[in-house]
């Protein structure tokens, strides 16, 4: 069975499969705009991204990613201008920053990582076209706007009604709206280049309408044509970019290419809120992953702790849901840990698949994977992953079914993009009567006596402990 996905656009769920059988999965995805640490918000929609990359890959497609880098826009010339840095030097701090807050994460990193910088002349020939066309005019000073009028399916993505479209042609004070995002229900004419101010300092680019810089919009346009074609196969984003981003995004490729179908599958993640309320530096709750390792939380943890909703719900994230997360995480541990033992593996023999491996072994772990091929449904697997964990301890589970398992587990953490014993755990004080069991039925096991080990055994179990072995030895964990 294929992965279904959820539509923005025709509102219903569609098979994903690329246009072309045979070709890579063309796959769009918005990225950061590099003024500062991303925040725990954009971390959501960028790893339910990530997740369904890596669904993809399991279930046997070949994916090329692209994720752009906004670097240059109001918010990244002002604050460089403000610390008194050139843009470059700005933007590639926060540029290594988002890598590695990524990196920490388990983020599969993009196949191509477009900057807007680097390809301002990719969409100044997009706008020359657009202007050509008819589809945008020059202001006199030199800004240059997509006409709204001439796009008849405008406002297709987020089902809004043409006619009560209001103007963004002027701000609040009569003046040009330049401005690079707006609210929601001001979005007629947009701009597609900005004639340079003198508050943009140095930042300006030659163009035929002057010197200026590609409004924000038609960055998305010409990085995702240049590297996947005229259409592809899916865009995505946060809800927040639906209208009007994605929309103008939409509008000005179309009418520049004489092509509909700019993409074949729209795809939205939902906001995050934190402690019931939107994220803000004055409530604060605005959290970074740097915040969160401060606090003690691992990035595993916060990974779990930000899929674990349904992407198209909102997620209410709190401290506490953090700490579920790790227990979580330790539980799936513990169960991974007996599956081994019973396997006669080691924990680094616990290997996330390679994607497309011959391997079909599913265990008890098939119903995770057709949660997560039915619309991404990260909590359903989960639940399912949970029902599945107290497999591990059946005393009958026999080494091949144990393997089964372990693979089928494997391959729902690699799409979850959750990897196992990455942090030290602090070693559980063992009562001395317990410990002395377990020493007594280690050495009755190496003695072949296997009645007096099992008899020992099941004292340990009766006091809530559980010996798991080891070709080198034995562990105690609670049960």
């Amino acid at each position: 069975m294929p992965i279904r996905l959820f539509d923005t656009l025709s509102r219903t769920e569609k098979e994903l499969r690329p246009a072309a059988p045979g070709t890579p999965f063309g796959m769009y995805c918005c990225g950061p705009t590099v003024y500062g640490p991303a925040h725990i918000g954009n971390f959501r929609t960028f790893l339910i991204q990530d997740t369904l990359r890596r669904a993809l890959e399991l279930d046997g497609l070949a994916v090329k990613h692209v994720r752009n880098l906004t670097d240059v826009d109001d918010k990244t010339i002002r604050s460089s201008m403000k610390e008194g840095v050139s843009l470059k030097a700005f933007t590639d701090k926060w540029t290594a920053k988002f890598h590695a807050d990524c990196d920490a994460l388990n983020m599969q990193r993009p196949a191509v990582e477009p900057s807007a910088v680097e390809h301002i002349p990719h969409q100044i020939r997009m706008i020359e076209k657009l202007v050509a066309r008819g589809h945008a005019y020059v202001a006199a000073d030199g800004s240059v706007y997509f006409k709204v009028c001439t796009c008849h399916d405008y406002g297709k993505l987020a089902h809004i009604d043409r006619s009560k479209l209001q103007t963004q042609n002027e701000n609040s004070a009569g003046a040009a709206n330049a401005a690079d995002e707006y609210d929601r229900e001001s979005v007629a004419d947009f701009a597609l280049w900005k004639a340079w101010k003198p508050e943009d300092g140095p930042n300006k680019w030659d163009s035929p309408w002057g010197p200026g810089r590609p409004g924000w919009h038609i960055e998305c346009s010409a990085m995702s044509i240049e590297y996947l074609g005229e259409t592809f196969d899916l865009h995505g984003g946060g809800v927040d970019l639906c209208f009007p981003h994605h929309e103008n995004e939409i509008a000005q490729s179309e009418c520049a290419t004489g092509k509909k179908d700019f993409s074949r599958h729209w795809f939205h993640s939902e906001h995050l809120m934190v402690d019931g309320a939107k994220m803000s530096k004055s409530l604060g709750n605005l959290y970074t992953l740097d915040d969160l390792k401060a606090k003690g939380a691992s990035p595993m943890a916060v990974r779990y702790a930000l899929i674990s909703g349904h992407y198209r719900t909102q997620l209410n994230f709190t401290l506490k849901s953090l700490e579920d997360a790790a227990s979580a995480l330790e539980k799936i541990e513990r169960a991974a840990e007996r599956l081994l033992a019973k396997a006669g593996l080691e924990k680094a023999d616990f290997l996330p698949p390679a994607v497309h491996e011959k391997n079909t072994a599913w265990g008890s772990y098939l119903p995770a994977w057709e949660a997560l091929q039915n619309d991404l449904n990260v909590p359903a697997a989960l639940g399912k992953v949970f029902s599945a964990l107290p497999n591990a301890n059946r005393p009958e589970l026999s080494p091949a079914d144990a393997r089964a398992d372990l693979s089928g587990l494997a391959k729902i953490l690699f799409a979850l993009g959750i990897r196992l014993f990455t942090t030290e755990k602090k070693a559980e004080e063992i009562p001395s009567d317990v410990a002395g069991l377990g020493a007594r039925r280690w050495a009755a096991k190496q003695a072949k006596d296997f009645a007096g080990a099992d008899a020992l055994r099941l004292e340990l179990e009766k006091l809530g402990w559980k010996s798991l072995d080891r070709k080198d030895g034995y562990s105690l964990v609670r049960l």
